[in-house]
């Protein structure tokens, strides 16, 4: 009686009972963040929360040409949200078309069920290219072999035999069998590995956590500063014993004059440019089939230092390729025996139920006419397999398999098989058998006359461009470590096919984490690296102030995804891995890294420069509010004046110079640079403001006033817009002259005078307004050359 025939499984009753009793599969992997998560990480924001009331009070006013700042929220938001639900969307789908039926044996008979509807001690059916859906103890199969890389990092399956472990989440490489249900759900090996994955983390940002750094300063602030703003204007219609008689109107002035303060000292340009350059960054780079699943991620590539790579999926594609003969020419083989190798190897290669190893040499060699009289199939104990041939009349049998099985009695060739394999190839002998397949010899070849025919060497297949990628990286001053799961020796090999220099370090051999870091210290490639050490590691490097990012495909990977800088998944990867990185390269082709290296330093070199823009304008606007509230004067702009040059000298131009090409390599220091810079231009602004309003105040009417003061504040402006675009090429000097020309137009056309209420003629008011403007934009000049000789502006591209 067969095996299958002496399992009947459970009964439907008995899996339905132990449905309802927890004791099922269903334990749901995170494919993507929640759609919940990225609402509230893009809605619920300090940035958001500021200017949200500040348009509640313009809502108050009544007047919502003061409220266009509130576009940027909306914007802002929105790009957050669109981008990142689109990433969860395809991941989503990716994770959907790939979810498996399982087959087990119940009442007897082979049924099909869901993942989820497997339950404890089902009895799995196992099959050629079957996904082990909960961990199982083997009952016995015919050469049950398993693919465990995604888990163990182990590119060599596993032979499988009665009693042994079976891991959820492993494949059937070859043979089949049956084992019984011993752990589902949670409860499993590799839901166990991925449960810390689902408490999800926002990746560091430099620039996202310079700008709420900012912010937080800012709301330190701006409580005080509101309150003086509003007792300064209330002084100035006679101070608080006059509140009583403050009319309506006068709270509106007053309260204006607040929002106006309050918007000049938010830099919300800053935060919605950010988001626009992830945004473009992150479309470009799905042209090249790599997913953004979180937009700040772009950003983190152009600061790592470290690179941390699995081996198998990574910079292997999993898969054996056929490299070479050994015949007797190179290691002292029979040449007499050539002419029959190419169609024993054929032969092996046509055969459909081959182990994977064989069916590789398909490809390679053609039976050329032979017919196959009959077939040995694999034995996982004897460790080969044979073909009977004849070709022309002649007859001929074949072995295929181990080298120490079947070169036992050839000592040299065996050595020279040994060599090889020590180079981490997988090597193969093939013998001519005295005899037919049907003889006794076949299952004891080690007392029968065998003929050493070959060695046939396999190697790992490398995925295109990887040494290429890697040398770019190096190039890049970026440090690359190998951590595989794999066998020491088969790292070494792929090291030096890549051209990686030094030791392979056997990781299982570490005693404790200091040993750990004191190995990473010195060497960069890594064998039997087990999941926990690659969270250790990336833990080490990232104490020792790197920047660390972490590539994979298995769920032995996903912790070590999760924990470092930066996680990046191969499209081919787990779901719960690809839920655990923040960048999925779904064509799995590793040369996509420096296309996002780039696109990264094109966001932070970019935004970097501009971020001088919007800080300039946050010092002085603090400065100018806490002024004006001091001296109990009016603010010198309207929300909509200040909305007006801030769009014109900041915050187009800004978009443009983001999106400009910028390959400057990453230098720490980002917030130290733009403060340095950002303070002293916003000073010179704030006493260009300063000196144009506080003559002209009681001379000319207040709308005149400001009108005039706006026109100052924007010459400044541009002056720092220019000074920031250099090298001021053909397009960037038309940017600068097109926003100059914007100006003019929105002072003098009708429906611009009336809508952002500017009142100016060509009079003497106006040109002690331009004079005081230049002025601030000579001295915008010279500070910014002496923060180019002091490397706070980097204007090389």
């Amino acid at each position: 009686m067969a095996l299958g025939d002496e399992l009947p499984g459970l009964t439907g009753g008995e899996a339905a009972q132990r449905l309802a009793d927890g004791r099922g599969n269903d334990a749901p992997q995170p494919t993507s963040r929640t759609v919940a998560d990225i609402l509230r990480e893009n809605v619920f924001t300090l940035f958001n929360a500021i200017l949200t009331v500040c348009f509640a009070a313009v809502l108050l006013l009544g007047d919502l040409r003061d409220g266009l700042f509130y576009g940027v929220v909306v914007a802002n938001a929105l790009i957050g949200i669109v981008q990142e639900v689109r990433a969860k969307v395809v991941l989503d789908r990716l994770a959907l078309l790939s979810t498996p039926e399982v087959a087990v044996k119940r009442d007897g008979l082979r049924q099909i069920v869901p993942l989820a509807g497997v339950v404890l001690d089902d009895i799995l059916v196992l099959r050629p290219g079957d996904q082990v859906p909960a961990d199982a103890r083997v009952l016995g199969g015919d050469d049950l072999v398993v693919d465990e890389a995604m888990l163990t990092g182990e590119s060599e399956p596993q032979v499988k035999v009665a009693g042994d472990p079976l891991l959820s989440g492993s494949h059937v490489a070859g043979g089949s069998g049956y084992g019984v249900v011993t752990a589902v759900g949670a409860a499993s090996y590799a839901n166990k590995l991925t449960a810390e994955i689902k408490r999800h983390s926002l990746v560091h940002s430099e620039l996202r956590a310079a700008t709420n750094r900012i912010l937080v300063v800012l709301s330190w602030i701006l409580g005080p500063v509101i309150v003086v703003t509003l007792l300064g204007r209330v002084s100035t219609y006679g101070g608080i014993a006059a509140l009583a008689d403050f009319s309506d109107g006068d709270w509106r002035a007053a309260l204006r004059d607040a929002v106006a303060s309050v918007v000049g000292m938010i830099p919300e340009g800053l935060v919605l440019l950010i988001s626009l350059a992830f945004g473009v960054a992150a479309i470009q780079l799905a042209r090249h089939k790599v997913l953004i699943e979180e937009l700040a991620a772009v950003e983190v590539l152009a600061r790592v230092d470290v690179l941390c790579l699995d081996k198998t999926g990574t910079l292997t594609s999993g898969e054996l390729v056929f490299d070479r003969l050994v015949l007797d020419r190179q290691a002292g083989l029979d040449p007499a025996l050539e002419a029959g190798v190419s169609r024993a190897l054929g032969a092996f290669g046509a055969d459909d139920a081959a182990n994977l190893t064989a069916r590789v040499l398909g490809g390679h060699f053609s039976a050329d006419g032979a017919t196959v009289r009959s077939r040995l199939p694999f034995g996982s104990a004897r460790k080969y397999s044979g073909v009977a041939l004849e070709h022309d009349g002649d007859t001929s049998a074949w072995l295929l398999g181990a080298p120490e099985r079947l070169l036992a009695g050839h000592p040299d060739r065996l050595a020279a098989a040994n060599v090889i394999a020590a180079a981490g190839e997988r090597t193969l002998a093939l013998v001519r058998l005295a005899g037919d397949l049907s003889t006794d010899a076949a299952d004891d070849p080690g007392n029968h006359d065998l003929t050493p025919a070959a060695l046939v060497v396999f190697r790992e297949s490398v995925r295109p461009h990887a040494a290429e990628t890697l040398r770019y990286f190096a190039g890049q001053g970026v440090r690359v470590i190998v951590m595989s799961g794999d066998n020491p020796v088969t790292v070494a090999a792929l090291a030096r096919r890549l051209g990686l220099a030094g030791e392979t370090v056997n990781a299982a051999g570490l005693a404790d984490d200091a040993a750990l870091a004191a190995a990473l210290g010195t060497a960069s490639l890594f064998g039997r690296v087990g999941p926990e050490q690659k969270r250790k590691a990336v833990a080490i490097l990232q104490a020792e102030g790197r920047t660390v990012a972490m590539t994979g495909d298995g769920v032995n990977d996903a912790m070590a995804i999760k924990d470092a800088d930066l996680g990046i998944a191969m499209g081919a990867a787990t779901p719960a891995t690809k839920a655990a990185s923040r960048l999925v390269l779904l064509d799995n082709r590793f040369d996509r890294l420096p296309e996002v290296l780039y696109l990264g330093r094109r966001v932070i070199g970019n935004v970097e420069r501009v971020a001088n823009l919007f800080l300039s304008k946050t010092v002085y606007g603090i400065l100018i509010a806490l002024t004006m509230a001091a001296l109990s004067l009016p603010f010198p702009f309207l929300p909509r004046q200040l909305t007006l040059v801030s769009a014109l000298a900041i915050g187009i131009p800004s978009f443009v110079l983001a999106l400009a090409p910028n390959r400057r390599i990453y230098t720490p220091g980002v917030l130290r640079r733009i403060i340095r810079y950002a303070v002293p231009t916003g000073v010179i602004a704030a006493a260009t403001v300063l000196a144009a309003f506080l003559p002209l105040y009681h001379r000319i009417p207040l709308n005149e006033a400001r009108s005039v003061t706006t026109v100052a504040l924007f010459v400044v402006s541009l002056a720092i817009l220019a000074a920031l675009a250099r090298p001021l090429t053909g397009p960037r000097l038309a940017l600068v002259l097109s926003m100059a020309a914007a100006m003019v137009l929105a002072c003098t056309v009708g429906f611009g005078r009336i809508f952002f209420a500017i009142s100016v003629s060509p009079n003497p008011a106006l040109a002690f307004g331009i004079l005081v403007g230049l002025l601030g934009a000579a001295a915008i000049e010279l500070m910014y050359r002496f923060a180019r000789r002091r490397g706070l502006i980097f204007d090389r591209e």
